[in-house]
Parts: C-alpha cells; sequence; structure tokens
C-alpha cells in the first residue's frame, strides 16, 4: 500500500556533514574578487590571507595573544602538525569517544609509538574529564562529528594545568562557544560550519604552545609541511597569512565570503543560535515519535552541528541495511542528500545542522523522513 508523501520540499536538501552545505546566499558570482592567477605571496594575495586570520579571530573571539594560522590538509592536517611537533615533551593523555578521536589514539600510539594513556567511550558517550590529569597533554574532540556527542563545557579544564590541551573543534569552532583559556591548541577546517570549500585546515596556538614550540625538539623527523620553527623560533609568516605551501586562493575567497555572511546574521552568538535552532527542531521531532532516537545519551552532550540518530524500532530486522534504505529513499526524492551515519559509527542518521543550513529546510525534511521510514517497514513487512 502507497504511503502518501509530504506536500513541502526542502528548498536546500543538502545536510552532508563534510563538506557542509554553503551559506544560503552563495553564488558563484560573489567569489569574482578572488586573487586568481596571482601569487598567494604578492602583496594582494598576503592581504586576503591576513584578513582570513583576523576576521576569524573576531568573529570567534580568539585571544590576541594566540596565533591562528592557515594550514594544509584541512582539520586533519593540523591536527597532525599539532601532535608531531608537540607530543612527546611529556605524557599524552588520548581521549577518544568516535572515530576521528580514535584516529588521533593511532597515530600518536602507531607512528609516533608514544607510551600514552589511551580513555575511551562508546558511541554516543563521552569520556568523564574529571578522570583526566591534565598535568599530561590531553589530546580530544570537542565535537565528535560521527557520534553527535560533544563537550559541554571546558569547566572540567584546570587553568593551572601542566601540560597542553590539543582540541580537535572542526565541527564546533562556528558553532559552539568554545573557552579559549582552556585551549592551547585548537584545530578546524572551514568546510565545516561555515561551508567553505575544502583542503585548508586553521591551527590556533596558545602562548603555552608557541613556548613549547620554541623550547622543545621531537626525537622524529618532521617533514617540511609540519615544521613550524626555525632556529628555535616560530616561524611568524606562517600565522600572518605567509603560508607553508600554496593555498588556494579560490577557497580562501569563498571562506572571506562565508565570514562575512557570519557578521551579517550575527556572528558567533547568531551561528550558535541557527545551529542551536535547527538541532532543536530534530531532537523535538524524535521526543515525539517512539521509532528514533538521538545517539547521544546524556542531552547535556548533544552536539547542535552532527545529530546522530538511532532507529528504536522492534520490527528492524537489519539496522545497517534499514538505515542505509531510509537514506537512500531521501536522496531518491531529493529532499535529504548524503545524511547515511559515518561508516565506523552504529547504523542510523547523520543530519548536519550547522548555521549554514535553514531552520525551514529542516522542518520540511522531517516529514519526509518519516514517510521514508514507514515505506522502508511496509517494503520490509
Amino acid at each position: 500500500m502507497a504511503i502518501e508523501q509530504p506536500a513541502t520540499r526542502p528548498a536546500n536538501p543538502r545536510f552532508s556533514s563534510g563538506p557542509c552545505a554553503k551559506i544560503p546566499t552563495f553564488e558563484l558570482n560573489k567569489l569574482a574578487d578572488a586573487a586568481l592567477g596571482r601569487s598567494h605571496r604578492a602583496a594582494i594575495g598576503k592581504a586576503k590571507l591576513k584578513a582570513a586570520i583576523e576576521e576569524t579571530r573576531e568573529l570567534l573571539g580568539v585571544p590576541a595573544d594566540y596565533k591562528i594560522g592557515i594550514v594544509p590538509a584541512s582539520d586533519t592536517g593540523a591536527m597532525e602538525m599539532a601532535m608531531w611537533s608537540l607530543l612527546g615533551a611529556r605524557k599524552a593523555e588520548m581521549v577518544a569517544w568516535e572515530s576521528f578521536g580514535a584516529g588521533w589514539v593511532t597515530d600518536v600510539v602507531k607512528q609516533l609509538k608514544l607510551d600514552a594513556e589511551v580513555k575511551t567511550a562508546d558511541y554516543g558517550e563521552i569520556v568523564d574529564f574529571a578522570t583526566i590529569d591534565f598535568n599530561n597533554d590531553v589530546v580530544f574532540t570537542w565535537n565528535g562529528t560521527t557520534s553527535g556527542v560533544r563537550v559541554p563545557n571546558g569547566d572540567a579544564i584546570p587553568a593551572d594545568r601542566e601540560g597542553l590541551t590539543i582540541c580537535d573543534a572542526t565541527s564546533a569552532a562556528f558553532a559552539m562557544d568554545l573557552p579559549w583559556d582552556k585551549l592551547d591548541v585548537t584545530t578546524f577546517s572551514w568546510q565545516k560550519v561555515l561551508g567553505g570549500e575544502a583542503a585548508h585546515g586553521v591551527l590556533i596556538l596558545s602562548p603555552r604552545a608557541v613556548e613549547r614550540l620554541e623550547s622543545y625538539t621531537p626525537a622524529w623527523p618532521l617533514p617540511k609541511i609540519f615544521r613550524m620553527t626555525k632556529g628555535g623560533k616560530l616561524i611568524e609568516g606562517i600565522f600572518t597569512g605567509a603560508t607553508i605551501n600554496t593555498p588556494s586562493m579560490l577557497a580562501v575567497e569563498d571562506y572571506l565570503v562565508a565570514l562575512d555572511w557570519a557578521r551579517s546574521v550575527g556572528g558567533l552568538q547568531g551561528l550558535i543560535a541557527r545551529a542551536e535552532a535547527n538541532a532543536k527542531a530534530v531532537w523535538d521531532f524524535c521526543e515525539t515519535r517512539d521509532w528514533i532516537d538521538n545517539l547521544a545519551v546524556d542531552a547535556a552532550t548533544r552536539s547542535n552541528t552532527s545529530v546522530c540518530l538511532k532507529f528504536t524500532d522492534d520490527r528492524i530486522q537489519d539496522g545497517a541495511a534499514f538505515a542505509k534504505a531510509v537514506a537512500k529513499r531521501l536522496e531518491n526524492e531529493g529532499v535529504a542528500l548524503d545524511i547515511g551515519a559515518y561508516r565506523d559509527a552504529p547504523a542510523g542518521l547523520r543530519i548536519w545542522c550547522g548555521g549554514t543550513v535553514e531552520t525551514a529546510d529542516v522542518e520540511a525534511m522531517l516529514p519526509w523522513l518519516e514517510w521514508a521510514f514507514n515505506a522502508e517497514i511496509d517494503a520490509q513487512a
């Protein structure tokens, strides 16, 4: 028996968790001022890179004495630069509750071969920060992009810690309040919350992180692309726009346009409010259905960007196959693209709710999710 489809469709069906939806006002002609065909070391290129850094500082409220650099290879590149350059000076504590955090554990334990203490939690849960010794160097993700679980705040991180905190904040920056006084290294990619073009990462260093870089030399060789010091001193150019390797000036222009849009919607607090409204629409939907639920166990740790869901209906025979079939129905109808759970995560869905997504589109998509669920249950029967 055919199940009636909803009457309204999302204007923009893009709910991918990366690369994420472009800003709502995006048009290619907005990139017409890009410094194409020019050296990134020419005055115009350096000016645009410096503007990207300083506008990032202003929008995120990064302290004036913190360094901000644009680096290669997205958030992954920024995190690898930090870990390979800073870890090894004291004991490391690796904290993970989803696949990307687990990846950093692998790099530190199996590649750097450090005798690190590893603390993990299952998908949907989070490690108890009260058990972490912040006199060690601590590596963690702020928002679990593949688990939909985030650190609720930085209260458990002591101000008088002896170790460095190295935080992968790629799905948190521009959508959550980050406590800069508690973070020594912060990384993200602008392809996430601001929907920028991929391949570039941002690396933010506190004065304590700079001090470590200038006073410690790792026991292993560092490739050129990771080197942030020369002669025992920080290479300041990296943090004023003289990037380590050639950046895409088209991607930089796209980021500048996104930053300008972010200011137009109220800056950081405006972006947070948009993400919260999007996520709440999904949470409220789940609260009134007994067949779907948030993967996050504790409501206080629910992500407002990468909202991960699980099906809970007893009639479902194969959870992974069912979730894929629902996602495929939604894609075929053009109402929700790329919302399947991450490949290493539990079976379910992942709906991006960052600030570039319009709440009206989330609200229009959710009845389609119910339609797809019922259609698949019917087909399974």
